[in-house]
């Protein structure tokens, strides 16, 4: 069956994250559904100078000729668009991943806010039981920022900081980007091939 995953990028550092995500994402199959931030565009451009569209019709065309995917395989909606499948628990994705994931993005799940598109598609994973993964991009965390990933932690909300590991001997940036990646697509029950298994024979 295939999945539906929604993913989110905000505006906290780390945009390779996620956009490295949504390829992966889409070569394994699954059916993905793009939100962003304003800010998300501010750091697409500071990190890695891309221009993503503000409206949503231009960035669905920007994301499938990026990636080659089809108007079944890759939606793109807009902040403010309530009318979108994931704004109601009648119709929620699979999963949903935000990242990178600000702390005022993180904040706002953990209170139950719903200001934004992104903040009411993350509240209806949680109503509905379904598994929504955070990817925070903050160094150092502050007691409160601690306090409220303990929260969503309880909610059962996975929590997962970019953090790349050197175990692997990463050759590139691309390598440490794709450590991440690939511990997201486990949380999603998503197959990969982006590294080798911890205690995997080597081919």
């Amino acid at each position: 069956m295939t999945q539906t995953i929604a993913v989110a990028l905000t505006g906290a550092s780390g945009m390779p994250y996620g956009l490295r995500l949504i390829e992966c994402l889409l070569a394994a199959g699954s059916r993905v559904q793009v939100l962003y931030s304003q800010v998300a565009q501010v750091v697409a451009r500071q990190e890695l100078d891309l221009a993503l569209p503000a409206r949503a019709a231009d960035a669905q065309a920007w994301f499938a000729e990026r990636y080659g995917a089809t108007a079944e395989q890759l939606q793109v909606y807009g902040r403010e668009e309530w009318f979108a499948p994931l704004a109601s628990g009648s119709n929620p994705p699979d999963a949903m991943v935000i990242c990178p994931c600000t702390m005022g993005t993180l904040a706002a799940v953990a209170a139950g806010l719903s200001s934004n598109l992104i903040e009411r598609a993350a509240d209806v994973c949680l109503k509905e039981g379904r598994k929504l993964v955070l990817v925070p991009r903050e160094t150092p965390f502050s007691t409160l920022h601690l306090e409220n990933m303990l929260r969503l932690s309880r909610m059962g909300v996975v929590i997962l900081p970019p953090n790349p590991g050197f175990y692997h001997h990463p050759q590139s940036i691309d390598d440490l980007v794709d450590f991440v990646v690939a511990r997201i697509l486990d949380q999603l029950g998503v197959a990969h091939a982006l590294m080798a298994r911890w205690g995997a024979a080597e081919e």
